[in-house]
């Protein structure tokens, strides 16, 4: 009898480990909600986790009186450090009290009630960066809780992660978030360590591809700890050939912005330019109470976020980079080109650019500009004004780092 009761449970564990394996989880994002890059602002560049209520309802009142909400930008996002250290009894987060004293709940109701959208941050490891609760283990419970909040974008970051792998831990919040019902915008940031590029598509609607960001052109800025923050120039080239991943709900995220931030307009100018050329979400990462009317012009250029917003959502390349100057190409739609000059060097360069002599073909997506066959008309986007026709030279004095935007209409 013994023998016969020995089979049949070692035969029932067999098949129960068998069954075991035979289901793969499905990512479930919330589809359509990013069909252009996203655009509004974000905390921690300039504020770290010293973030309030009233700096957050200051952002908003102005974020609409400026002409920044109807330039586009309608999120605003708290980044890390709104939290307590700890959950409360029933395991859910809770706002800082101190921060944020009348509760988050009222907030996000303030937000909303100047036309505006709402996000917060988390991370998928057991603490935050900056050393707050985690959703490891957490994610169907948090989820929830934003939904009940009633946020509409959540950032979810990579620290203390030891254990876990990129593509389950997100795709495991994605379906979290779909199952909790809200419609959420979820942007993956895990700095492309793992090619989130390659599965992210039906996970998220937007996915970091480098580490932050650092208010300077090219440099890299090491930080104690052994990692590094990047000049924009170099996060615009970190990765290759990974522009045929990015489009319409499914964007490579350049991190937020630096403009206004210890750059000159100049460079601010570039850095702008460069992220409307490479169709990243534009988050603005600068504190609006101190923001120079240079600042607010270039943010709200509106023919220049007409190229990052452009329904094709096809992300811009390098064309040619000869004695640091450099030529960057974007397809728009109606047959339009975005075609940016940028000076590269710490020297005054000049463009002289025979338009005949060149052709450009983008390889990833089919579009192609022959201009011994089609004229186009050129818009310089900065100063919005046409300037010519690709019949004669392009010429013009670039200073050090600066760059010229042009819309090429045939």
């Amino acid at each position: 009898m013994k023998k016969i009761i020995l089979v049949i449970t070692l035969s029932l564990s067999v098949l129960g480990f068998g069954q075991g394996n035979t289901h793969t989880q499905q990512a479930g994002k919330f589809e359509g909600l990013a069909m252009t890059p996203p655009m509004g602002w974000n905390s921690w560049n300039t504020f770290a986790t010293n973030i309030d209520e009233k700096l957050v309802k200051e952002t908003a009142d102005i974020m609409v009186s400026s002409g920044l909400a109807a330039a586009g930008y309608n999120y605003i996002v708290l980044d890390d450090g709104w939290m307590t250290k700890e959950r409360d009894s029933n395991g859910d987060l809770v706002a800082d009290p101190v921060k944020f004293p009348n509760g988050m709940k009222a907030l996000i109701d303030y937000v909303h009630g100047k036309g505006l959208k709402f996000g917060l941050y988390n991370c998928a490891g057991t603490q935050t960066c900056a050393g707050y609760p985690g959703t490891r283990g957490y994610e169907y419970q948090d989820a929830r809780f934003y939904a009940k909040l009633g946020i509409d974008f959540l950032k979810y970051d990579w620290c203390n992660t030891k254990g876990i792998t990129a593509p389950e831990a997100y795709t495991t919040m994605s379906n979290a978030l779909k199952t909790a019902g809200r419609p959420i915008v979820f942007s993956l940031c895990e700095w492309g360590d793992n090619q989130p590029w390659e599965w992210g598509k039906p996970v998220g609607n937007l996915w970091r591809i480098s580490g932050d960001i650092y208010p300077c052109f090219d440099c890299e800025f090491k930080h104690p700890e052994n990692w590094s923050s990047w000049g924009f120039m170099k996060i615009a080239e970190m990765r290759k050939d990974i522009r045929k991943y990015s489009g319409p709900d499914h964007w490579n995220d350049f991190d937020m912005m630096e403009v206004g931030n210890e750059m000159n307009d100049t460079e601010d100018k570039s850095h702008f330019a460069m992220w409307c050329m490479l169709s990243s979400p534009l988050f603005t990462g600068n504190d609006y109470r101190k923001m120079s009317k240079e600042t607010l012009a270039i943010l709200t250029n509106k023919e220049m976020i007409a190229v990052n917003q452009d329904k094709l959502g096809i992300q811009g390349f390098k064309y040619s980079a000869e004695d640091g100057l450099e030529v960057w190409v974007k397809p728009l739609s109606d047959n339009n080109w975005a075609v940016t000059f940028l000076n590269r060097s710490d020297v005054a360069k000049k463009i002289n650019f025979d338009w005949k002599k060149h052709s450009f073909k983008d390889v990833d997506f089919g579009y192609e500009a022959d201009f011994s066959k089609t004229v186009f008309k050129l818009k310089d986007l900065w100063k919005n004004k046409e300037t010519g026709n690709t019949k004669k030279n392009f010429v013009a004095d670039l200073a050090s780092h600066d760059s010229v935007t042009l819309r090429l209409i045939p």
